[in-house]
């Protein structure tokens, strides 16, 4: 039967337009197909009929079954996702002064358990020996990091299982100490004092600073920015570790407008319609939303620019949004938003004004 390399992928036609991309990294093989992405198994274990008409069914029943190779069976237990405290957004309202600041890290968060690392979901991340030597015996919370604009590439090297030597790229960035019920300020100097007794050689604690105030914030977030960086993170020094969103931990991010215009629309499936936009420099930019069925004959025509606004989030690699947002804007409408953390773009949707493409990279 064909197989694929570690390393290649393939394409396979199925029931959608567009064939589906089956892949092998580092011995995980996937499939671009919604059986396999909708699977709650850990992704090692995920298995469909593109795979196994690629592999043969005896393939793919040694490869995800009871013959799982000893050093992966750990990954075949159901696992908890961690109690992680996650950010919600600065509102632009919230005075930092006096917050720690910190860059927002364009890694893979990681939970080091005292023995190895989970993700979010709780999936072991296969982390070489070598790599956690120094590591304590206790909860950490970091991320798993190379460099700026090095998200892909960290992702496809850490999610791999055979201990490969590309670790070697990778760090353990650390900035908190969950077990430890101090304030967070003293959690930071715990992080200081593990690294410097262990000394563990692909570990380092995250850089903290004493934020002054919004201008500040602003220049630091502009000086991260034009290096390559995501964003900052801002962290009340006296806070707790909580598990969930927290007000305690913000992150922030540019929000940045353009003028466009819509030049045409795309159909889409069921409620969703998409379209394209063109900015004033030429760039375009696919968009799309959900909305009701009273909405559909209220959308402004190709060419029109006095009705939408837009928000783009999310970052492609090519300093492009890899995401798209947006909402009509009309009069008599109400702007809403999918998360509680846009609701402070609210103010910046006017109805009338003139079309808006927002660039908001999360």
């Amino acid at each position: 039967m064909p197989d694929l390399k570690d390393g290649e992928s393939m394409e396979m036609r199925g029931s959608a337009s567009r064939p589906y991309v089956l892949k092998n990294i580092g011995g995980v093989y996937s499939c671009s197909c919604p059986a396999w992405r909708n699977q709650s198994l850990p992704i090692e274990r995920r298995t469909c009929k593109h795979l196994r008409k690629l592999r043969g069914d005896a393939a793919e029943e040694a490869r995800v079954g009871a013959a799982l190779p000893s050093q992966f069976v750990e990954t075949a237990v159901a696992r908890a996702a961690p109690p992680l405290l996650l950010a919600e957004s600065w509102d632009g309202a919230t005075d930092p002064k006096g917050w720690l600041l910190s860059e927002k890290l364009d890694g893979v968060r990681a939970w080091w358990t005292g023995t190895s690392f989970l993700s979010r979901q709780g999936n072991i991340y296969h982390a070489p020996a070598w790599f956690t030597a120094g590591l304590p015996n206790e909860p950490l919370d970091g991320e798993l990091w190379i460099a700026r604009r090095q998200f892909q590439r960290t992702v496809s090297i850490v999610r791999r299982q055979d201990g490969t030597e590309l670790w070697r790229e990778v760090r353990f960035v650390i900035f908190d100490t969950p077990a430890h019920d101090g304030k967070f300020r003293a959690r930071l100097k715990l992080v200081e004092s593990i690294v410097k007794k262990n000394a563990p050689p692909y570990a380092l604690a995250h850089e903290h600073s004493r934020c002054r105030g919004v201008d500040h914030l602003r220049e630091e977030l502009s000086r991260i920015e034009a290096l390559g960086g995501e964003g900052l993170m801002l962290r009340q020094p006296a806070s707790k570790y909580e598990a969930g969103r927290s007000l305690t931990l913000l992150k922030v991010k540019t929000f940045r407008d353009a003028e466009a215009r819509v030049i045409a629309y795309e159909p889409g499936a069921g409620r969703h319609q998409g379209g394209r936009a063109v900015r004033g420099d030429g760039r375009r930019h696919t968009l799309r939303r959900g909305h009701g069925a009273e909405r559909q004959g209220a959308r402004p025509a190709a060419g029109d620019r006095q009705h939408d606004h837009f928000s783009l989030s999310g970052a492609d690699g090519r300093g492009g949004a890899a995401v798209s947002h947006f909402c009509w804007d009309l009069p008599g409408s109400t702007f809403t938003t999918n998360r509680r953390r846009r609701q402070h773009a609210k103010q910046d949707c006017i109805q009338g004004a003139p079309l808006r493409v927002c660039e908001r990279h999360e």
